[in-house]
């Protein structure tokens, strides 16, 4: 909902004595209640309550949550503002408020799936709004447990409500991750605006104040507004922190105290706390929540607003905050479970000034954090501990720097895991560890190729095996060879792969190493595959799979799966590689993997299959999220292609993001997969020099890497140029037999590998009529308007009769729906739900809301019921 639709604020209590009804907000508390009764039918709903900061997002939900208490339980549960934030927060709450002994703080990142799911069944016993506050503080391990809960919410009876500063969280904050994620039929997004001048000066007319140039001052934020109509004095404090320092002047010694040492924890503080602290703290906390300064809470006691408590911590001086800041850490240190508490130790360890204290307890709380998946944390927590560690010791710093390296890969921060890495092999230098220093080459060889600094990966491949080779081989070596052999694969090197592979395998074996071991056959297998040698290749990578699932070892067993998807949809054996697709995303998907590299190929699956709706909307979906660039290219390569072969508009556009993607590194991985496209996207268009030459660009590397689809494609569209010199026989079959003329063997070979355009296309190379006429059918029926129209004007020109192509009444129906759209439609107006249309389907949930969303859009229907009615006039569930 719109700023301008979603406006006003409600008194406080403390002002007035009895709390006055909200003002402008009947449409967020409609909206919420709809969901709510969404949720009640059977039907999950996530809401997505937002604003700036003081908007009253919290006093929204709070009056939603006491109307909603008759008809559902109401779970809260809140993220905190420390330095980086303890991982599931937000969750734990939920669960102790439900009197739940899930525990969401595990060893392990298996181990979390089965949390959650026990979560989502807590959630779903019985009615609930459950609400998440400040959710722009969340940890990324809260955030990836939300989005868990969100893609599977509409199954249990259950309103998720979720707070967040909306001009806090930029295009690249985490929590945009989460935001993208849920599904548009289930999430509801409730945007609230400031205040109107009318609301300030009825909300001033409750307090018994004048309202004279209120609205100016405020701009009618309406946190700014309450507290500057709560804050004691006869003038008007000219900013929020003199409102609230002027209210808490009145306070007594004891309460006073109470709210300084408040002031210092984010969040909630506990009773206990202040009690170790302070003394007995009762009655100065009973003075402050008199007093409206804190409000209790069922963790204790917070600040009514964020901004509150920062400008009481700001007032308190550097000397009185550093000393408070060291009460509570030595008072949490004492307590028994002070390893649940890491995070916070760290906060407060920073804040106090005291470097041992963040060196002792910032490192735990990161290795904490990244064992729950919580990787920004952890990096954030260990650039923490380096800041301090200078006195530690070059032995301590290092493993920190390392730690730190790992993280800031996983995030994407490859400049950063690139100096760390650097550091690392430095400081292991200096310590004399050539052992260190050759493992830490060996790992910076990862963040360089994702940078594309292929030739600074090569060197460090190089050096890390020039200094270990020099040592007593061990698990170093072997983890160096393994690196060695991914350059090499990746490089399409395919033999040198699966040598280094076999060195890498030795050696792990050897040594007793299972984690190098599985990716030394993965490194093994992928190369045999990308040389051709699919048998022996599968063989290798299906060994590499199970060794990873009988161990346990996550990351292997997704590379495994990843590796036989995407390799064997590289190799055009598309069967296998799409029953491996639908594997991983099985097993990406229980554990909240990213999938989007193998989703894209299921998208280019699609497409070289002919099924172009499901391949162009997979693709688009993919592009309209966050993917990465890996990604990115296959799902525009995709994309390119579909709009190429129908003659739609936007395959140039594609194409030439796909190229920008493509050019670091100069991998032929990249580069033979889009230039292939790009060839065949200028023949279409009838621009036979750019096809040449875009050919022609990769082709000497396809040749060099001896790859039997790029060389092949590539060598092809310059025979249809007219101008290929020469090939070998060794490319792939299809592209071998049309070259040499054998049009209707050609024609077999794709049929056997299920790609129905390029059997068309085959056909109509032939000089067989009816081969002709039977490939112009065939694209008519896949819609790929270019080639057809080529061929009927060749075949009329030869004076064959051809039959006229399909009517644009019937091709392109009056809302210009896909043919998938119009199934879609047909199962909406039977009335089935899109849980229901999916399971009808085969397909996901997921992919049935965008369908219908679309359906929606074209018909230009606001409910299901008018688009019924609508494709009912348009005729459009005729003989369906």
């Amino acid at each position: 909902m719109g700023r301008n639709g979603q406006r006003g604020f409600v008194a406080q209590s403390h002002m007035v004595g009895t709390a006055p009804p909200l003002l402008e907000r009947e449409e967020a508390l409609a909206a919420l209640t709809e969901a709510l009764a969404s949720a009640l039918g059977g039907e999950g709903r996530v809401a997505l309550v937002y604003g700036e900061a003081g908007i009253g997002k919290t006093t929204v939900v709070r009056a939603f949550a006491r109307a909603s208490r008759g008809t559902a339980r109401v779970l809260w549960g809140a993220c905190d503002p420390l330095f980086t934030p303890r991982p599931f927060g937000p969750l734990y709450d939920l669960a102790r408020e439900a009197g739940s002994t899930v525990l969401l703080e595990v060893e392990r990142e298996d181990d979390r799936t089965a949390q959650l799911a026990s979560l989502l069944d807590l959630l779903g016993e019985t009615p609930t709004v459950g609400v998440v506050e400040d959710a722009h503080w969340a940890d990324e391990a809260s955030l990836d447990a939300l989005r868990y809960l969100a893609r599977r919410i509409e199954r249990v009876p259950c309103l998720l409500v979720v707070t967040y500063r909306d001009d806090e969280v930029g295009a690249e904050h985490p929590l945009r991750l989460l935001l993208g994620a849920i599904p548009s039929g289930v999430a509801r997004r409730i945007e609230l605006g400031p205040l109107s001048d009318r609301a300030v000066r009825e909300l001033a007319s409750a307090a018994g104040r004048d309202a004279t140039g209120l609205y100016e001052r405020t701009r009618g934020n309406p946190f700014y507004v309450t507290e500057v109509l709560a804050a004691s004095g006869s003038g008007l404090p000219a900013t929020v922190r003199d409102a609230v320092l002027a209210r808490a002047l009145g306070l007594g010694n004891e309460a006073r105290a109470v709210l300084d040492l408040a002031s210092v924890v984010p969040g909630q503080v506990e009773r206990w706390l202040l009690d170790e602290v302070l003394g007995s703290a009762s009655a100065g906390a009973n003075v402050c929540v008199e007093r409206g300064m804190l409000v209790p809470g069922p963790g204790g006691l917070a600040f009514r607003h964020e901004l509150a408590r920062q400008a009481i911590l700001e007032a308190l001086g550097p000397e009185r905050r550093a000393a408070n800041h060291r009460a509570v850490l030595h008072t949490l240190e004492a307590r028994p479970d002070r390893d649940s508490l890491l995070p916070r130790l760290a906060h407060h360890a920073e804040a106090a000034g005291d470097a041992g204290a963040v060196v002792r307890y910032a490192p735990l709380a990161a290795a904490r954090a990244a064992a729950v998946g919580s990787h920004r944390e952890a990096a954030a927590l260990y650039e923490l501990a380096l800041r301090y560690a200078d006195e530690a010791g070059d032995d301590v710093r290092v493993a920190l720097v390392e730690a730190y390296a790992h993280v800031a890969h996983l995030t994407g921060r490859l400049d950063e895991a690139i100096a760390a890495r650097r550091e690392a092999i430095e400081l292991s230098r200096r310590l004399g560890d050539p052992l260190r220093e050759g493992e830490n080459l060996a790992r910076l060889t990862m963040p360089f190729i994702g940078a594309g600094r292929n030739a600074e990966a090569e060197e460090a491949g190089r050096q890390a095996i020039a200094v270990l080779e020099e040592l007593p081989p061990g698990r170093e070596l072997a983890v160096a060879y393994a690196f060695q052999a991914y350059l090499r694969m990746l490089s399409r090197d395919n033999a040198d792969g699966v040598a280094w592979g076999e060195r890498a395998r030795s050696l792990a074996e050897e040594v007793g190493d299972v984690d190098t071991l599985a990716m030394a056959l993965n490194m093994i297998g992928t190369s045999h595959v990308m040389a051709g040698e699919i048998e022996p290749g599968c063989e290798y990578l299906e060994r590499s799979l199970a060794l990873a699932l009988e161990h346990g070892l996550t990351p292997r067993v997704a590379s495994a799966y990843g590796m036989l998807a995407s390799g064997l949809g590289e190799m055009y054996e598309f069967d296998r590689a799409e029953r491996w697709i639908r594997e991983y995303l099985r097993f990406g998907g229980e554990r909240d993997l990213d999938v989007s590299y193998i989703t894209s190929w299921l998208a280019a699956v699609h497409v070289y299959r002919g099924r172009w709706d499901e391949g162009a909307e997979l693709a688009q979906q993919l592009l309209a999220g966050d993917a990465g660039p890996l990604a990115r290219i296959t799902a525009l390569v995709a994309l390119g292609r579909v709009r190429a072969r129908r003659g739609d508009p936007g395959a140039e556009e594609a194409l030439d993001e796909a190229l920008e993607l493509s050019r670091p590194g100069g991998h032929l991985q990249r580069l033979g997969h889009v230039l292939a496209a790009r060839a065949e996207a200028a023949w279409l268009a009838g621009d036979r020099e750019r096809a040449l030459a875009e050919a022609r660009a990769a082709y000497p590397l396809a040749l060099e890497k001896r790859h039997l689809w790029f060389a092949g494609e590539l060598a092809y569209w310059q025979w249809r140029c007219g101008r290929l010199e020469s090939a070998p026989g060794w490319i792939a079959e299809p592209y071998r037999l049309q070259l040499a003329g054998d049009a209707l063997g050609a024609a077999r070979a794709w049929a056997t590998r299920g790609c129905p355009y390029e059997r068309a296309r085959a056909l109509a190379e032939s000089e067989n009529t009816e081969a002709r006429l039977e490939a112009v059918g065939a694209l008519d029926e896949l819609g790929a308007a270019p080639l057809a129209r080529q061929l009927r004007g060749h075949l009329r020109a030869l004076r064959v009769r051809v039959p006229r192509g399909p009517r644009p009444s019937t091709r392109d129906n009056a809302a210009g729906l896909t043919r998938r759209e119009l199934e879609v439609l047909a199962l909406v107006a039977e009335g089935l739900r899109n849980a229901e249309i999916a399971d009808w389907l085969v397909v996901s949930r997921r992919t049935v809301d965008h369908h219908v969303s679309a359906i929606l859009r074209k018909l230009g229907a606001h409910t299901r019921g008018e688009a019924a009615a609508e494709a009912a006039r348009l005729g459009l569930l005729e003989n369906r």
